[in-house]
């Protein structure tokens, strides 16, 4: 059996709104007919009382109590009148309360029963089901006291009336409530299947649409005329699309940079190596410009795919709680030759911060900001790395390095990829990839340039601000 999300929406519907409708119909059927034939047997038993009532009319005593004798002036045809018609045959009984037979038919079953505490109708009477004859008979038996000049007693009158009238008209009652309770589920499964229908056309429009877009059509669905329970879904969509788009985007700018940067270096490498083959100049000097060339495209290539990297993690869950100042000191570690080599007066001043980030994109991050300042920084002039923590919990990294200012038209698109600060040589990335590392993880950076202050003789100043790390819960 296929489980229930798998049967499409339409007949979803149409069985979750019929079934139990069905089953309230069903439920509904069998109380009508139950009560209507207890109506039916109501106004039988009445019928039976009376002919009862009629009988003991009938009857005259003589003597007291229990030496009261009985005698009845009924004739058998006298019940003619209460048979409602050729089908049912009643049958009476006339008797003293210890069973003394009067009159009627002798072999009906003598009653067992007691009188109802409360009775129904204003009388002593008993209604019961039993059998004469082999047939089944509903029987009311009459407790009756009688009076005359010559005496009193009590005397017990039994009529019986077969079921076949009964049982007719309970297939009459049964037929006829079967027939407009199925009138009424039709009804009802007609107008669920026109409102089902009419209901589930904007979804199948919707899915028409989608299934009839184009392979490379990534624009936005429009919500007009589309019922409101859809636009989560409709909304989810755009999202997931302007998702695609994106990094449909970031693939082809990938290709077409990579194509592009990679280009110039391989031709430089290949001019090269013929130039070494020819014998243009001597074996050493010509290995060195060889290599410096591969370092360049290697360095480029890193770039670029640290950049890819960045741009993959953008899409993913961020939920890894990593130790800020830790991955800043373990990158000036590695970077300490560096500085060492141009004897650069390196400072750090670090606070305990934790923030929600991948450790690679906090050493990439923290790399290529520092690389930079290194780069930029002259011989002997100071560069300082300090990471604290703001008043609202976010995390700030600060890389301040002395040197000359950027001018305002650089400093607009220094993020851009491929823009080289003040005219040194670089592949123009690393800024690029710290703007999308920091972007995907919700945060923001500035590059500024600072005035001389105090023993600060100037230059350029990057801040990082990110979102602090989830307080954990003491139990």
């Amino acid at each position: 059996m296929k489980p229930w999300g798998s049967y499409s929406l339409r007949r979803q519907l149409l069985l979750g709104i019929l079934l139990p409708v069905l089953v309230l119909v069903a439920i509904n059927t069998i109380s009508l007919y139950r009560e209507a034939l207890m109506a039916a047997n109501t106004a039988y038993d009445r019928t039976l009382l009376a002919s009862a009532k009629t009988i003991s009319e009938q009857l005259d005593v003589r003597g007291l109590d229990a030496q009261a004798r009985f005698t009845a002036r009924v004739p058998y045809a006298a019940l003619e009148a209460f048979e409602a018609d050729n089908q049912s045959r009643m049958v009476f009984k006339v008797s003293t309360l210890d069973g003394a037979m009067v009159s009627g038919y002798e072999d009906l079953p003598p009653w067992t029963g007691k009188v109802p505490l409360r009775p129904t109708y204003a009388a002593l009477v008993d209604f019961y089901d039993d059998h004469y004859r082999g047939a089944p008979v509903r029987v009311a038996a009459l407790v009756q006291p009688v009076a005359s000049t010559q005496g009193r007693g009590i005397a017990l009158i039994q009529v019986a009336e077969t079921l076949e009238l009964r049982e007719s008209l309970a297939r009459e009652i049964l037929i006829d409530t079967l027939w407009r309770q199925g009138l009424l589920v039709l009804v009802i499964g007609l107008v669920v299947v026109v409102v089902v229908q009419t209901a589930t056309r904007p979804v199948r429009a919707l899915s028409d649409q989608v299934q009839n877009r184009p392979a490379n059509d990534l624009t936005r669905i429009d919500t007009t005329g589309v019922p409101r329970e859809l636009w989560p879904l409709i909304n989810a969509t755009n999202q997931l699309m302007e998702r695609l788009v994106q990094l449909l985007e970031h693939q082809r700018r990938f290709v077409r940079d990579t194509s592009h940067q990679l280009r110039t270096p391989l031709a430089v490498l290949k001019v090269q190596v013929q130039s070494a083959l020819r014998g243009d100049q001597p074996a050493v000097p010509a290995l060195h410009e060889i290599e410096h060339t591969v370092d360049r495209a290697t360095r480029m290539a890193n770039q670029m795919l640290a950049l890819a990297k960045v741009e993959q993690l953008r899409e993913q869950a961020q939920a890894v709680e990593s130790r800020l100042d830790q991955c800043v000191r373990e990158v000036a570690l590695d970077l300490a030759p560096l500085m060492a080599e141009r004897g650069i007066d390196f400072d750090i001043e670090t606070a305990e911060v934790t923030v929600l980030a991948h450790d690679w994109m906090l050493n990439e991050l923290t790399r290529n900001l520092l690389h930079n300042a290194i780069k930029h920084t002259p011989a002997g002039a100071p560069l300082s790395v300090v990471v604290d923590q703001l008043p609202d919990g976010a995390a700030r990294l600060t890389v301040r390095n002395a040197g000359s200012p950027l001018a305002p038209e650089l400093l607009q698109r220094l993020f851009e990829p491929f823009t080289a600060m003040g005219g040194q040589q670089g592949a123009g990335l690393g800024l690029a990839i710290c703007r999308g590392i920091v972007e995907a993880l919700g945060g923001e950076i500035r590059v500024d340039n600072v005035e001389p202050e105090g023993d600060w003789p100037g230059g350029v100043q990057a801040r990082v601000v990110l979102r602090p790390a989830p307080a954990r819960v003491s139990v």
